[in-house]
C-alpha cells in the first residue's frame, strides 16, 4: 500500500456487501496516522469525513456486539479524533499564560472530561492543548484564549472577602436592559434571543453561556434559614463560592444571634470552641505539646485557635451533617487528656476551689466549673453561684495593691 495519499476511501468502494467483508482493513487507516506533522492537506480532511460517515453506516449492519463491530466503533473514534486533530492542531504552547489576573497553567492530563469554561464544549485533551487558571480554576482550550472576558475571581476574593448576605436580591430585568449581567449578550425569560437564567447567589439573570445551571449552597439562605439545598447559580458565583467556602468570614452572633436559639448543635460547637481557646495557654507554654503538634488536628480550621465567634460556610456545613461535632468532640478529648492525665506540667497549672477547698484539682474547660471574669481563677460552678461575697482570689489582689501604695508614696 502506498503511503504518499490516504486510502481510507478505497475501504468503502464498492457495494455495501463488500464494505462489510473488509471491515478488518480499517486497519489500514492507522497508517496515515504516522504521517509526518504538516503533510495533510484540505482533500484528507475531506477523505476522513468520507470514512467517519461510511463507517457510521457500516456500524449498525454488522453482528451485533461481534469483535468485527467493535473494532469499526474502535476505528471510527481514531478516524474522529484524527479529523478533531487536524481541524485544531496542537502548537507549542507556552507553560504559563497570564490575562484578565488569571494565572493559565498548561495542563497535561489526557482526560476528556473536562468542559471549556469559555465555549461549554468538551476538551479533548488527547488531541488538544488547554490551560487551568491557577486562582480560579477557570479551564479552556488554549484556541479560546483570547476571546476570555471574565476576569479572575480570585482576585475577587481578595479584595472583597464578604458574601452577598441578602437572599436571591433580585433586581428585574429591566434593570439589567434585558442583558446577561456578565457578558451582556441580550436575553429575556422567553428564550428569545437567549434564555434568561437567574443566579440564585446574586439574584441576577445570566445567559446560557454564563450560566450553566450549576448548583450551589447559598450563605444567605443558611444564615437566614438554616437551609442548606442546593440552588443554581451562574458560573462566577459557583467559583467564588468554591473559592470562599472554607474562609471563616461569618460573624453569627452579629448576623443573625437568634440562631443560636434554634439550632442546638451551633450551641454545642460554640461551647467545644470557647473550651479549645481555654486550652491554648496550656498548650503554649508547654515543651510536650508543642513536641507533639497537638495543634495540627486543627491546622484545617485554624480560627478555631483564635476566636470563637466567626465561621466559615465549610464549617457551617459540617455543623449541619454532623461531622464538625463528631471531629471536635474527639479533638477536645485529646486536649483534655494531655493536660489533665498525661502532662505532669500542665496538671500543675490547675487549680484548687478556693471557696470549698474540696475535690479535684480544677481546669477551665471543665464542664463543671465556673471562672472568673476579672482573675481567671476557677471554683466549682454550686460554689461560685452560692458564694455571695467577691471571688477570694480577687480580693487577696486587692488586698496587696492597697498595701503597696504607701510605699509608693513615700518611695
Amino acid at each position: 500500500q502506498s503511503h504518499d495519499h490516504l486510502q481510507i476511501p478505497e475501504l468503502f468502494s464498492g457495494s455495501r456487501t463488500h464494505s462489510t467483508d473488509r471491515t478488518m482493513d480499517l486497519g489500514l487507516a492507522e497508517d496515515h496516522f504516522s504521517r509526518p506533522v504538516g503533510s495533510f492537506v484540505a482533500s484528507d480532511i475531506e477523505q476522513l469525513k468520507l470514512a467517519i460517515e461510511e463507517c457510521k453506516k457500516l456500524i449498525p449492519e454488522l453482528p451485533e456486539h461481534s469483535e468485527r463491530q467493535k473494532d469499526t466503533v474502535v476505528k471510527l473514534i481514531h478516524l474522529r479524533l484524527k479529523l478533531q486533530e487536524l481541524k485544531d492542531p496542537e502548537e507549542d504552547e507556552p507553560n504559563l499564560r497570564v490575562l484578565l489576573e488569571h494565572r493559565f497553567s498548561k495542563e497535561k492530563s489526557k482526560s476528556v472530561k473536562q468542559n471549556c469554561d469559555k465555549c461549554n464544549t468538551f476538551i479533548w485533551g488527547l488531541i488538544q492543548t488547554w490551560y487551568t487558571c491557577t486562582g480560579c480554576y477557570y479551564r479552556c482550550h488554549s484556541k479560546c484564549m483570547n476571546l476570555i472576558t471574565k476576569p479572575c475571581v480570585k482576585s475577587k476574593v481578595s479584595h472583597q472577602s464578604a458574601y452577598e448576605l441578602s437572599i436571591c436580591p433580585e433586581i428585574g430585568l429591566d434593570r439589567q436592559d434585558y442583558r446577561c449581567a456578565e457578558c451582556r449578550t441580550p436575553i429575556s425569560l422567553r428564550g428569545i434571543p437567549s434564555e434568561a437564567r437567574q443566579c440564585d447567589y446574586t439574584g441576577q439573570y445570566y445567559c446560557s453561556t454564563c450560566h450553566w445551571n450549576d448548583t450551589a449552597i447559598v450563605p444567605a439562605r443558611v444564615i437566614h434559614n438554616w437551609e442548606f439545598e442546593p440552588r443554581k447559580v451562574c458560573r462566577s458565583s459557583l467559583r467564588y463560592l468554591a473559592l470562599m467556602i472554607a474562609r471563616p468570614v461569618l460573624r453569627l452572633k452579629e448576623i443573625n444571634p437568634l440562631l443560636f436559639n434554634f439550632v442546638e448543635e451551633l450551641v454545642e460547637i460554640r461551647k467545644l470552641r470557647q473550651d479549645i481557646l481555654l486550652m491554648k495557654p496550656y498548650f503554649v507554654t508547654c515543651k510536650e505539646a508543642m513536641e507533639a503538634r497537638l495543634f495540627l488536628q486543627l491546622q484545617d480550621r485554624q480560627h478555631f485557635v483564635e476566636n470563637d465567634d466567626m465561621y466559615s460556610l465549610q464549617d457551617l456545613i459540617d455543623i449541619y451533617s454532623g461531622r464538625l461535632s463528631c471531629s471536635l468532640t474527639e479533638i477536645h478529648t485529646t486536649f483534655a487528656k494531655h493536660i489533665k492525665l498525661d502532662c505532669e506540667r500542665c496538671q500543675a497549672k490547675g487549680f484548687v476551689c478556693e471557696l470549698c477547698k474540696e475535690g479535684d484539682i480544677l481546669f477551665p474547660f471543665d464542664s463543671h466549673t465556673s471562672v472568673c471574669h476579672d482573675c481567671s481563677a476557677v471554683f466549682h460552678r454550686d460554689c461560685y453561684y452560692d458564694n455571695s461575697t467577691t471571688c477570694p482570689r480577687c480580693a487577696r489582689m486587692t488586698e496587696r495593691k492597697q498595701d503597696e501604695m504607701p510605699h509608693v508614696k513615700e518611695a
